[in-house]
């Protein structure tokens, strides 16, 4: 227990402290509200504590109970303490008021203890009474805040029941605008849907239509495509059943104009004059055909126009030979009585003719010379040679298959038209001509006719068409260059350049050119014993058929053509080879020709026209290559071969002779050979057209 000075300092500074300034009403919580002395100042603590007491009792807002007791608890004790310390103070000042000391007189000094006993009957009674008076209103505060809460939880209790209606119904509410924006969403979404999918067929519709009329344009487009197609279908069949029926016409032209060459019969029968105008007639219509074929060479089919003019021909044809064989049969008919009277001297005069002319034959197998040894064993080699290869594609030749027979159809007419279709129209379309016979030779795959061949096809193709491809270059100096000399370079530059590639391809033209015309050895076979003169005549180049043996104009205008293409072929090199090594048949080879010539007897017509051609179409690749030596051949042949040609040449069988007189005497007057017209310039292989 504290001493009573240190009682007394405890009041002291509960007086001291700020809640000691405070006046403490007993009745306070009866009113209600706090008393305080009207000077003193309220605290802001005491305000503070009144207010939040004040609010949570008159607060309509709900709160929790327990929240509600622990701040009354704690008002409540505060206030209790401030009731104790104002009721010590009274008590303290009725003490002092009651029992006054001679010490009250006098001067405290700075601290005066209390007057008055705290142990006194007075004080103990007074505290008694303080402690009783705070347990009875302890228990009636206890009382009145049961209640006071007991009121405030019915009422936090009514208020929450209030709000929780009143949440509720806002909650509700809310619930309800949020369907009502959910549903008028979801109709507005609804709307928009069903407006998008409107929108979307319409858009799907729109292009159903635009595909169906691409489909209907489509289906236009491929129906005039397949009209188109059907239609250059049968401009094509149309076109080839043209060519055939062109190709028709020129061979039944060609072997009626064969009816038209002199022979035996028609010089018996028919006077010379008549004689030539028919040949010439002939001519001039087999003319005409040849420059319509001409045309479709390059590719192209046969015109209305073209085919008119060619069985124009071919009727004007037909009548020439009519009138020519109603000639020879009104002759015939003349002679007749003639032939009946003389029949027993025509049999002696034909028994004499055969004697004559096998001795004129026997006698012209005497003068010829033959080649020497080492020319012979070469001619010889490559007859064996194209023997060989003939004997090699015999299957293929002689197969009875059809589709091996359609097969060597296509190998041959891939082999041969396109050297049909060389001209010197343009160096690109040589070129192209030249690839296509080198592919196929090569093995690679061409197209020709529409369809692709290829030399592996068969195990024999190569072969073959090695054969026919020789052939057909040799067939185009008889037939191409004997009627358009200019035509031997285009022909003969790719010859070159396939010999220079393809070197057995070589071997095969000089095979069919030697056997064709045996001049381009040169050789003059001599005439066997036992050789009928026909077969002879073959020998020696001569065609000999049904109507007898071709005209001597004719034959030389063939050999002329052909001796014209090898005289290119030595002098020309195809431009885009590899240009390594040396030409497979280079000039060599013709000068070797015409020395072998300068040393064997002429022949009459042959000889000179032979050497006439050659020295055109060579002479001035020989000028430029041996210069003074083919100078001094060119002076030996002018001034001792010619003589002995002027010496077997008759009267009228000079007009060979002649041209190479005047060849001969002009080189050699001006010292120089022109380049042989048709030559092909550095400017033609750059040309397209």
């Amino acid at each position: 227990m504290l001493s009573k000075h240190g009682r007394w300092e405890t009041l002291e500074a509960l007086k001291n402290s700020p809640k000691g300034k405070l006046s403490f009403d007993p009745h306070w919580l009866d009113r209600g509200e706090v008393s305080l002395p009207p000077n003193d100042r309220p605290e802001p603590l005491m305000i503070l504590q009144w207010q939040k007491l004040q609010t949570f009792s008159c607060s309509p807002q709900p709160c929790k109970t327990l929240q509600y007791k622990h701040f009354t608890m704690n008002f409540v004790t505060e206030m209790t303490f401030i009731f104790i310390y104002t009721r010590l103070q009274t008590l303290d000042a009725e003490v002092k008021h009651e029992s006054p000391g001679p010490e009250c007189s006098q001067d405290p000094g700075p601290v005066s203890p209390p007057a008055i006993s705290l142990l006194s009957p007075k004080a103990m009674e007074t505290a008694g009474r303080i402690l009783r008076f705070q347990e009875e209103q302890r228990e009636k505060a206890k009382i009145l805040l049961r209640q006071r809460q007991e009121v405030q939880e019915r009422l936090v209790e009514e208020v929450s029941n209030v709000e929780s209606e009143h949440l509720k119904r806002f909650e509700e509410l809310t619930e309800l605008k949020q369907r009502q924006e959910f549903q008028s969403m979801r109709d507005m979404m609804d709307r928009e849907t069903k407006e998008s999918m409107g929108r979307q067929e319409k858009l799907k519709e729109e292009q159903r239509h635009r595909i169906r009329i691409l489909n209907l344009r489509l289906r236009e487009l491929e129906m005039q495509r397949l009209r188109e197609a059907e239609l250059e279908k049968q401009r094509q069949a149309e076109g080839r059943e043209k060519l055939r029926n062109l190709n028709t016409i020129q061979e039944e032209i060609l072997q009626l104009n064969q009816l038209l060459e002199p022979s035996t019969q028609t010089l018996a029968d028919l006077p010379p004059s008549s004689l030539s105008s028919y040949s010439s007639r002939g001519n001039q219509l087999c003319s005409q055909v040849s420059e319509v074929v001409r045309k479709t060479a390059q590719g192209e089919f046969p015109s209305a126009e073209d085919m008119t003019a060619a069985e124009r021909a071919l009727h004007d044809m037909r009548g020439l030979i009519r009138l020519m064989q109603q000639e020879v049969a009104e002759a015939q008919e003349r002679k007749k009585q003639q032939q009946e009277q003389e029949k027993e001297q025509g049999r002696q005069q034909e028994l004499q003719a055969q004697q004559e002319a096998q001795k004129k034959a026997q006698q012209l197998a005497n003068e010829k010379n033959s080649a020497d040894s080492v020319t012979l064993a070469w001619f010889k080699e490559l007859q064996d040679s194209a023997a060989r290869c003939t004997q090699a594609m015999e299957p293929l030749c002689s197969s009875k298959d059809s589709q091996t027979n359609k097969l060597k159809l296509e190998l041959q007419k891939a082999a041969t038209i396109p050297v049909s279709q060389i001209s010197s129209i343009s160096g690109r379309q040589l070129r192209e001509i030249f690839n296509k016979i080198n592919g196929l030779l090569s093995g690679r795959s061409v197209v020709s006719g529409g369809r692709t061949i290829s030399s592996s096809q068969h195990p024999l193709a190569l072969n073959f068409i090695s054969y026919k491809l020789a052939e057909k270059f040799v067939k185009q100096g008889e037939e191409e260059v004997a009627s358009h000399h200019e035509a031997a370079f285009p022909i003969a530059v790719v010859a070159s350049g396939i010999w220079e590639l393809h070197p057995h391809v070589g071997d095969l033209i000089l095979a069919h050119l030697h056997k064709k015309c045996p001049y381009a050895v040169p050789h003059y076979p001599p005439m066997k014993d036992g050789t009928p003169v026909e077969e002879y005549q073959r020998i020696l180049g001569y065609r000999v058929d049904a109507n007898g043996v071709e005209g001597q104009d004719s034959f030389l205008k063939r050999m002329s053509g052909m001796i014209r293409l090898y005289a290119a072929i030595i002098q020309l090199r195809w431009p885009f080879g590899s240009k390594q090594g040396s030409v497979p048949h280079g000039l060599d080879h013709g000068w070797r020709w015409l020395a072998q010539m300068l040393n064997m007897e002429p022949l009459v017509d042959v000889t000179a026209t032979l050497l006439f051609d050659f020295l055109e179409v060579c002479g001035h690749a020989l000028m430029t290559q041996y210069q003074s030596q083919f100078w001094k051949v060119l002076l030996l042949l002018k001034d001792e071969y010619f003589p002995r040609i002027e010496a077997v040449t008759s009267t009228g069988e000079r007009g060979s002779m002649i041209r190479l007189k005047q060849f001969l005497e002009t080189s050699l007057q001006r010292r120089h050979i022109s380049p042989p017209k048709g030559q092909l310039t550095s400017s033609f292989w750059t040309s397209s057209e």
